[in-house]
């Protein structure tokens, strides 16, 4: 198992180095008409701190906005020295339409901001903030799918600033026991130096969910703070990990490729071409070379999805 990045470790000031990653879409009420109403999607996109493991969720109309979400989020907090990437294809295309901009390319390197992507097909890389985006987005999705009623923009908005507070209250260590400290640690108490804000008074129900919109927004939040607390603060205990050392992969290996669109006897074999070792010498991904059809291709992969066949010694 990897030590922590560099990132995780760096005393810096919240959303220095950031993780990000967009998830949804749901469909919304966009406006009404003489008909009925007319409905669009909706996207999120969260920004994960890598020292303070704080969040912050935008909601954006298009993934085509999406570069200027990060624009927004950078101008209102202050340029993020690292933000790395899966290989999405959105993430893609803004790194290339900047890559055109050689005025958005120096600012950026004025101001020390660098885009790192992670290899395809490994999302567990991401680590801290992949967990708390698949949490989210399994809860979201589960709610919406039980909803009844279609959310407008302003409830999905104002819902995503409730779901920040929750994610960002969860304790980032256990909790203790001394009456001398009675306060858990929080990202919100990284960011606001309080311990929190209390919630509406009053009480919400699953009735509230078809009735005024900051009731709507309220019950809604309610539903999602159950399920959080139930599904992952249980989560957050101490967790094993392997300490055997095992063979780094080399060049000139002989793989299987997995695939989870295949059968696993269809897994095409190849050669391991070129390692990517990491800053503690262990290698991580790799570039494999195979065929198909008579064709040769080259792909960039995480050491998960290689199976190691045959090594080359």
């Amino acid at each position: 198992m990897a030590d922590l990045p560099f990132e995780r470790l760096k005393v810096c000031p919240p959303f220095t180095c950031v993780g990000l990653d967009a998830f949804g879409p749901w469909s919304v009420t966009s406006r009404r008409t003489r008909g009925g109403q007319a409905e669009s999607k909706r996207w999120a996109i969260m920004f994960c701190c890598m020292s303070s493991r704080a969040v912050h969720i935008e909601i954006i109309e298009s993934m085509d906005t999406l570069l200027h979400k990060c624009s927004g989020a950078f101008c209102t907090q202050r340029p993020c020295e690292t933000a790395p990437f899966d290989c999405g294809t959105n993430f893609i295309g803004a790194c290339k339409e900047l890559g055109m901009d050689k005025t958005v390319q120096r600012y950026l390197s004025e101001q020390g901001c660098s885009w790192e992507f992670n290899p395809p097909h490994s999302s567990h890389m991401g680590g801290s903030w992949e967990r708390l985006i698949g949490i989210a987005r399994r809860i979201l999705d589960s709610m919406f799918l039980q909803l009844n009623t279609r959310l407008t923009h302003e409830v999905l908005c104002t819902l995503m600033a409730e779901v920040t507070a929750i994610i960002n209250a969860r304790p980032l260590l256990p909790v203790s026991a001394d009456p001398e400290q009675p306060f858990i640690l929080s990202p919100s108490i990284l960011l606001t130096q309080k311990t929190g804000v209390p919630p509406p008074p009053g009480d919400f129900s699953d009735k509230d969910l078809y009735t005024k919109q900051w009731r709507q927004v309220q019950a809604l939040a309610n539903q999602f703070w159950t399920r959080w607390s139930r599904e992952y603060l249980p989560c957050l205990q101490h967790r094993q990990k392997w300490t055997v050392p095992r063979r780094n992969l080399q060049v000139g290996d002989l793989v299987l490729l997995r695939d989870k669109q295949i059968a696993r006897n269809c897994w095409p074999m190849a050669r391991i071409s070129a390692v990517f070792p990491g800053k503690d010498g262990h290698v991580r991904k790799v570039e494999v070379t195979t065929t198909d059809q008579g064709n040769i291709k080259t792909f960039l992969r995480p050491i998960a999805e290689v199976v190691l066949l045959l090594p080359k010694d």
